[in-house]
């Protein structure tokens, strides 16, 4: 079971949040000359010059430096160990992706025969023409027709859901869209948190009973929406490329919108207090603001954000 910290957000950031939370409780220091310490799965915060362990007994990994023969972190993030590595990942930092990773992305720009996407990684993504679900079937030959119309696909400004399928040589990553599960992203609204709160579960599409759908993207870009039926959702073949490419959003009545609206400022207040994001812990989340029969805006209080937590830590 993975158990997480919470501290009040503030103007100042994560950085701020993580030296007062520091300051009030002793039991967070970081102390790893014990092997045991590794074998808790506790969410683990350091700050940049914070003495780790010794560099005679663990090697040191991204995010930390040697100083007088002891690890000490270079950045302020959780510490991670594999083996006798030891690693900071930085609460503040670009994603880093991976073959599979689920990702939501915004297109910057339509090139021949790809488009650029910004995934919040180092560099923008590619997504080739032959790599997306084109009219007439997904196996079909990409003709030239197809490269005249691409900003009928996808234009600057579309959000979109794809996979990470490989990497260039100059380690941009290439994403595809060869399903329907994947594609262009409409009737909803985009939620941007640190990609390191963002948990790695069997799977990242999930409906909430409040009639919500969320997509949770690796890369830190959290997609919150209209939940859509199975049965309104066409087969592989022969879909209706208009409605799958479409620009226009639905009508969402007004106790959709509220539920999303919702959500949305509970991811915000989450992310605010480092809490890492799953399934289970988002529909708690929701249960409780209907419980307590918090407006919308109320859920921004700082009385009512750190009753949330605190609900969801006696809950784990």
């Amino acid at each position: 079971m993975i158990t997480f910290t919470s501290f009040p957000s503030s103007p100042g950031g994560e950085y701020d949040a993580v030296r007062r939370h520091r300051e009030t409780d002793n039991d967070m220091d970081v102390d790893f000359d014990d092997d045991d310490d590794f074998s808790s799965n506790r969410l683990r915060l350091t700050l940049p010059g914070d003495y780790l362990t010794s560099s005679q007994a663990f090697m040191r990994g991204h995010g930390t430096y040697v100083h007088e023969d002891q690890v000490v972190a270079s950045v302020a993030g959780t510490v991670e160990r594999v083996n006798k590595l030891i690693t900071v990942r930085a609460i503040r930092t670009r994603y880093n992706p991976e073959v599979g990773d689920l990702v939501v992305g915004r297109i910057t720009e339509v090139q021949p025969r790809r488009w650029k996407v910004d995934a919040n990684s180092r560099q923008d993504a590619v997504l080739m023409l032959s790599s997306v679900n084109l009219p007439g079937g997904v196996q079909r030959r990409k003709l030239e027709s197809d490269e005249l119309q691409m900003r009928n696909f996808f234009e600057e400004g579309d959000l979109l859901v794809a996979e990470v399928q490989a990497f260039f040589s100059d380690g941009a990553m290439s994403l595809h869209t060869r399903s329907l599960k994947y594609g262009k992203l409409r009737n909803g609204q985009l939620v941007i948190i640190p990609p390191i709160l963002v948990r790695r579960l069997k799977s990242h599409f999930i409906t909430l009973p409040c009639g919500v759908d969320l997509i949770l993207g690796l890369n830190g870009y959290i997609w919150v929406s209209r939940h859509i039926k199975a049965s309104d959702q066409a087969g592989e073949e022969g879909f209706d490329a208009e409605a799958v490419y479409s620009n226009q959003n639905d009508d969402i009545d007004e106790p959709t919108r509220g539920a999303i609206a919702r959500v949305t400022n509970i991811i915000h207040v989450l992310a605010a207090h480092f809490v890492p994001l799953t399934d289970t812990i988002l529909l708690e989340a929701y249960e409780w603001s209907v419980e307590q029969e918090e407006a919308n805006k109320g859920l921004f209080q700082e009385d009512v954000a750190e009753a949330l937590v605190a609900s969801l830590h006696s809950r784990s």
